[in-house]
């Protein structure tokens, strides 16, 4: 069955903005990109209680890349797409602080839970509401901004990955280290708790007073061609059978990427406390402060290359994402190897770099293709692939080639080793096989849309 007509709406989507409009924006990204980074603290904390979270609960490797990834990926992916199809037709402020809320009391519920069962629920909750953030934020800055511009605005959004991954560390290790010499732990209104419990509790914090601060956005008008898409699925599904490849191969190849980031950070911790007796401080201070400095420095110079490239390339920001894999495979595999805790720490900081800019430029990629009334539910499917491979597949991947092929603990290194060096290989081939597919949907998008 054929999509409806396109239909346009009348706001230019290449007209430079006001300084009014422009302090608007900025805001909104200035705010979008706090809950970004408020839901990696909150996804990513879980990372540094491996250990204790074992020993209490008495879990194996295996159980315990279940709570980092594939928990949290199934409400984050499926309910994240239904969120989406009403983030198209709907206030996409209000959806985003209702997610907020929602994830905030999730992450604290992890605080209270008592066993394995609980804590696998609880980190259901927390994707339930994640999945209302990055399909919703996207289409807004996409309406907020010119095309010149939009790049660069969702690098500034994207730095949320690694600042909020840092921030995890940081907040996350220094609460740890504050109560590891104690049994239990006792908060306010909580109660007596074991100190990774107390950890989740603290962190949920900044989640509400971030969620009220969203209700002073303005929703924008919808900018662009549209196809009446409306609650139908199936405009959608046309407009992606007409470009699937471009939609396939950029899934695919972020999809493998996936896997190795979210596969490796999930067990850095554990690396550095397996490999060199670090303890879990010592580690989130040096590398949350590797997130922090060096995560946006890569958010910035994708967004930045990927308008630069845009005006002269069709494919721009898909060259931008390839110059980000080629620091990230290497460095991801050197830094697992190395026999001293200094260097390896060093080779993470061009795999931090290198890791920031396909995850910025993608998704201005996509924005680029989509039309203005599936932005949210185009976003969603592909944070709905990424997610379901990568957590799904990542922390387990490594966690089973530890478990059951070198069956040895100590052995972490070489299974982030392996999974890094093939997962490089497999993104870039699909990258480099996607580029004249999304050439050709770029070109049609800009004749379609004037």
């Amino acid at each position: 069955m054929q999509a409806e007509p396109a239909t346009p709406v009348n706001e230019d989507q290449n007209a430079p903005l006001d300084r009014q409009a422009a302090l608007r924006a900025w805001w909104t990204v200035i705010l979008l990109t706090l809950a970004y980074i408020c839901s990696f603290i909150d996804r990513q904390v879980i990372t540094l209680l491996i250990g204790p979270i074992k020993q209490d609960l008495r879990l194996s490797d295996t159980q315990i890349s279940y709570l980092i990834g594939l928990s949290f990926a199934l409400f984050y992916t499926v309910f994240g797409f239904l969120i989406a199809i009403a983030a198209d037709r709907l206030n996409r402020r209000n959806i985003i602080a209702a997610g907020i809320f929602l994830w905030t009391i999730m992450t604290a519920a992890c605080g209270l839970a008592r066993g394995y069962g609980q804590l696998f629920l609880a980190r259901m909750g927390v994707g339930f509401g994640e999945g209302a953030l990055s399909p919703a934020a996207l289409s807004l800055l996409t309406d907020l901004f010119p095309r010149r511009q939009l790049a660069r605005a969702i690098g500034v959004y994207s730095t949320g990955i690694a600042i909020g991954s840092g921030v995890a560390l940081l907040v996350g290790g220094s609460v740890i280290q504050a109560v590891s010499g104690a049994e239990t732990v006792t908060l306010p209104l909580f109660g007596t708790l074991r100190p990774w419990q107390a950890a989740f509790i603290i962190v949920s914090l900044p989640g509400l007073p971030i969620a009220l601060l969203m209700l002073t956005l303005r929703e924008p008008a919808r900018k662009g061609m549209t196809q009446g898409a409306g609650w139908s699925l199936k405009p959608t599904l046309a407009h992606l059978r007409e470009h699937w490849r471009s939609y396939l191969g950029i899934a695919l190849g972020m999809s493998v990427l996936t896997i190795m980031a979210y596969g490796i950070i999930g067990w850095i911790p554990e690396h550095f406390r397996r490999s060199y007796g670090w303890s879990i401080g010592q580690l989130s201070l040096w590398y949350g402060l590797v997130l922090v400095c060096f995560g946006p420095l890569g958010a910035f110079l994708g967004g930045w290359l990927a308008d630069r490239w845009r005006e002269r390339h069709a494919d721009g920001y898909l060259r931008a994402a390839l110059v980000g894999l080629a620091l990230l495979g290497p460095a991801y595999a050197l830094f697992a190897l190395m026999k001293d805790p200094w260097m390896s720490l060093l080779w993470l900081i061009p795999a931090t770099v290198g890791g920031a800019i396909p995850t910025s430029v993608v998704s201005a990629a996509l924005m680029q293709l989509a039309p203005a009334d599936m932005r949210a539910r185009i976003s969603a499917l592909y944070y709905f692939v990424i997610s379901i491979v990568g957590l799904g597949i990542g922390p387990t991947s490594i966690a089973l080639l530890t478990d059951y092929w070198f069956a040895d603990e100590g052995m972490l290194r070489y299974s982030i080793a392996t999974v890094a060096s093939l997962a490089a290989l497999a993104a870039t081939g699909l990258l480099i096989w996607v580029r004249p597919h999304f050439t050709r949907s770029v070109l049609a998008a800009r004749a379609w849309n004037g």
